[in-house]
């Protein structure tokens, strides 16, 4: 208990001294919202990265998806590497930061106001970003606070509030810049942690081939392939099409979450791009594929602990119940690794939706002609009034998502993503994009996960959240044929920006040689 407390104890010293030190990146809005555009490659990899994964991905998905998919559930690893990370940063990265920087957008909200032509666009944009990342909020607190059971036998309650005042405080000291620097470091911890974790969890199994082998008796309890020997150490598992649904989410997901994309805005430079593309998926694939392959061996670690009273699975406590049978100083690693995970997540999403608020919402909208000392003091106000409804939220959970943190993640991400990806993704590349289309995906991905909560006509709301990013994709074009099209002065303006001459060196781009 003692190494456990030590760890805390440096660990919350150090992300205190971070928001201290960074007060003088926080003086105004630009700073505190963006770190002033010139966040280097490292920090903002880092701060991508550990914004992606959480105890949500640790506990509650590697828990849930590696028990009922085994070790193919490392193919959603990897797609968050390739996907998430790699080809996101290839497509959205660079153009992001040239568009937004020439919009002069902070936020995603401010984006959709700007390109569209459409304070309404804004609003809406603003009010959906703040209701539907407080679920998230959410699981990531109920993530955390089991792992802090299982390790201190802490009441949850006590654990989600002191998380939750934690990171209020450096968050409303530092901004952004407080949140890359800890990201970074906690991004350090959690690297090393994960390879930790593995390599003592599969040690305890008799090494890796004797966890294989163990793990190839299970007959599969999963529709497709029931009864089946070896379908959790096969290649696509027991259910690879509900597999891919999982992938598609937890991957091109990323493209539309405000948090997510906030990152780009605040890239310094061209080589920040290139720099943090590499090590933005290197960072993923270490520790999503890590999880997800640690999570793949759930079954072999079959505790009562594991069961409700009625024999079904909880499946947020098969991490903490394989952690437990670690040693001490491992049990400390953990700890560290998860809060590190959980608290860079939880800085990302509460100075988002601040932000998304004050900016986009409030501003010349309700509060006229608001002073940038204003705007910082607002910000830290809701920032404050977020952190507290996401906490309600985890404390007091409506009883059909009460049990799972997957599912709580699920809806945030569905609804985020299914609203904003297609319309952030084509307002960057295609100028024939109109403001009814942009309406129509907002409509579309709220509609269909917020109707499924209700109705569930699509058993999990992971797939929902799945089919709401793809149908976007398809609505966006289609509608944007048949409405009125932006006027094209305004649209020529808008990506001018694109067409800009810069001057590099040869060893970047070959010159066009004379004939």
């Amino acid at each position: 208990m003692a190494i456990k407390i030590i760890f805390l104890i440096l660990f919350f010293a150090v992300m205190i001294c971070v928001g201290l030190y960074s007060r003088k990146h926080a003086t105004n809005v630009n700073d505190f919202v963006l770190g002033g555009r010139s966040v280097g490659p490292w920090l903002t990899a880092f701060a991508y990265g550990t914004s992606y994964f959480s105890a949500v991905v640790f506990v509650g998905y590697a828990g849930q998806f590696g028990y009922k998919y085994g070790l193919a559930s490392t193919w959603i690893g990897i797609g968050n590497a390739l996907l998430g990370s790699l080809l996101a940063w290839t497509v959205l990265g660079r153009r992001t930061r040239i568009m937004s920087n020439h919009l002069s957008a902070a936020t995603m909200p401010d984006f959709f106001g700007k390109r569209y032509k459409s304070n309404a666009l804004r609003i809406a944009a603003s009010a959906i970003s703040f209701l539907f990342l407080i679920p998230y909020t959410a699981s990531v607190y109920n993530g955390l606070s089991r792992l802090f059971g299982m390790a201190f036998d802490i009441p949850y309650e006590v654990c989600v509030i002191v998380m939750a005042l934690l990171t209020c405080v450096y968050v409303i000291l530092g901004g952004y810049m407080a949140t890359a620097m800890n990201d970074f470091i906690q991004g350090l911890v959690m690297l090393f942690g994960i390879v930790a974790v593995i390599f003592a969890v599969l040690n305890g199994q008799g090494g890796f081939l004797n966890a294989i082998h163990s793990l190839a008796e299970f007959e599969s309890d999963v529709v497709p392939t029931i009864g089946q020997k070896g379908a959790f150490t096969s290649f696509f598992g027991p259910d690879p099409a509900n597999l891919l649904g999982v992938i598609i989410l937890t991957s091109l997901g990323t493209w539309g979450l405000p948090q997510m994309i906030h990152k780009f805005y605040a890239i310094k430079d061209e080589k920040s791009i290139q720099s943090g593309t590499i090590i933005s998926t290197f960072f993923a694939i270490v520790v999503s594929g890590g999880c997800y392959f640690l999570g793949g061996f759930g079954r072999l670690f079959d505790t009562p602990a594991i069961y409700k009273e009625d024999g079904s699975i909880i499946y947020d406590a098969i991490i903490p119940s394989m952690l437990s049978t670690l040693p001490d100083l491992l049990v400390g690693i953990v700890i560290v690794l998860v809060l590190s995970a959980s608290m860079s997540t939880l800085s990302s999403l509460v100075l988002t939706s601040s932000s998304t608020l004050t900016l986009d919402f409030l501003k010349d909208n309700f509060i006229k002609n608001m002073s940038e000392k204003k705007q910082l003091l607002y910000m830290r106000i809701l920032l404050v009034f977020f952190i507290v409804c996401s906490v309600v939220l985890a404390l007091f959970p409506p009883k059909s998502i009460a049990g799972f943190i997957a599912q709580l993640m699920g809806i945030s991400w569905g609804a985020l993503a299914g609203a904003f990806l297609a319309p952030f993704l084509y307002g960057l590349y295609w100028k024939g994009v109109t403001k009814a289309a942009v309406w129509a995906s907002f409509i579309c991905g709220i509609g269909l996960t917020v109707s499924n909560l209700f109705l569930s006509y699509i058993a999990s709301p992971i797939n929902a959240g799945a089919i709401a990013m793809i149908l976007g994709l398809i609505i966006v074009p289609v509608v944007s044929l048949f409405t009125p099209k932006m006027e094209k002065k305004e649209v020529e303006k808008i990506f001018a920006c694109l067409e800009e001459q810069v001057v590099v060196d040869k060893k970047i781009a070959l010159p066009r040689e004379k004939n």
